[in-house]
C-alpha cells in the first residue's frame, strides 16, 4: 500500500521521473507556457508552485538590486535558491524566477499557474492541456488582433496617405457603354450613313386588288 506517497508514477522509474519533472518546470518558468497532457501538467503545477513561493518569500529583497543588499539578505537569497534547484535543475530558469517572475507576485498568496484543457491528442486519444503563469495583478492581456486571409489591416497613418494620393490624382472620365452583344443591328449602320438634313421619298403604294 502507498501510504505517505503522493504523486503518479506515470510508468517511470524514479529517476526518469525526476528528470521529467525537473524538465517540465524549467520549460514552464523559461517560456511561461507549455503544453503537455494533463496528468503530467498536474504534477508539474504543484512542484512550480513550490518554486515561485521560495523567490516570492523573499519579499522586497527582490526589489533591491546585489550590490545594495545586506549580508543576512544574500544568505536569504542564496538559500532560497537552492531550495528551488531542488525541483528545477537548470540554472538560466532560476535566475529568471528570482529576477523577473518572483517580483511580478509579491503580493500574490499562490495560485500563480492555470490549467486549461485543450481537448485529446490523435493518435492515443491522450487528455492535453495548457500549463501556464498567470498574468500579473493589474496587467491587461493582449487580444491577439483578427487579420483576414493573409492580409494584415492598414494602420490610420496609411489610411490618411491612401486617401491624400486619391485627392490629388486626376478623376478619370466615365466610361463609354459597351456596345450590345451580338453586333450592331443593320437599321441603325443605315441611319448613321444617311446625311444630315436628307429626305427620303418612299414609292406610292398601289391600291388594294387593283393595279396601274
Amino acid at each position: 500500500m502507498r501510504h505517505k506517497r503522493a504523486g503518479l508514477h506515470l510508468s517511470r522509474t524514479p529517476a526518469h521521473r525526476k528528470a521529467l519533472f525537473s524538465n517540465l518546470v524549467a520549460a514552464l518558468l523559461t517560456y511561461e507556457r507549455i503544453r503537455t497532457t494533463e496528468a503530467k501538467a498536474k504534477e508539474v503545477r504543484r512542484l512550480a508552485e513550490r518554486a515561485i513561493t521560495w523567490a516570492r518569500r523573499l519579499g522586497p529583497v527582490l526589489t533591491k538590486k546585489p550590490e545594495k543588499r545586506t549580508d543576512e539578505e544574500k544568505a536569504r537569497v542564496v538559500h532560497a535558491m537552492r531550495m528551488a534547484l531542488r525541483a528545477v535543475r537548470d540554472r538560466e530558469a532560476v535566475l529568471k524566477l528570482f529576477e523577473e517572475i518572483g517580483p511580478r507576485y509579491l503580493t500574490r498568496h499562490g495560485g500563480y499557474t492555470r490549467i486549461m484543457k485543450l481537448g485529446q491528442r490523435p493518435g492515443d486519444a491522450a487528455h492535453m492541456s495548457l500549463l501556464e503563469l498567470i498574468p500579473a495583478e493589474g496587467s491587461v492581456e493582449k487580444a491577439e488582433p483578427k487579420h483576414d486571409k493573409g492580409k494584415a489591416k492598414p494602420t490610420p497613418a496609411e489610411k490618411g496617405g491612401k486617401a491624400k494620393e486619391e485627392a490629388g490624382r486626376p478623376k478619370k472620365a466615365a466610361a463609354k457603354p459597351a456596345p450590345p452583344r451580338g453586333g450592331v443591328k443593320k437599321e441603325s449602320v443605315a441611319r448613321s450613313a444617311k446625311p444630315s438634313g436628307a429626305t427620303v421619298r418612299r414609292a406610292p403604294r398601289g391600291r388594294k386588288g387593283g393595279g396601274e
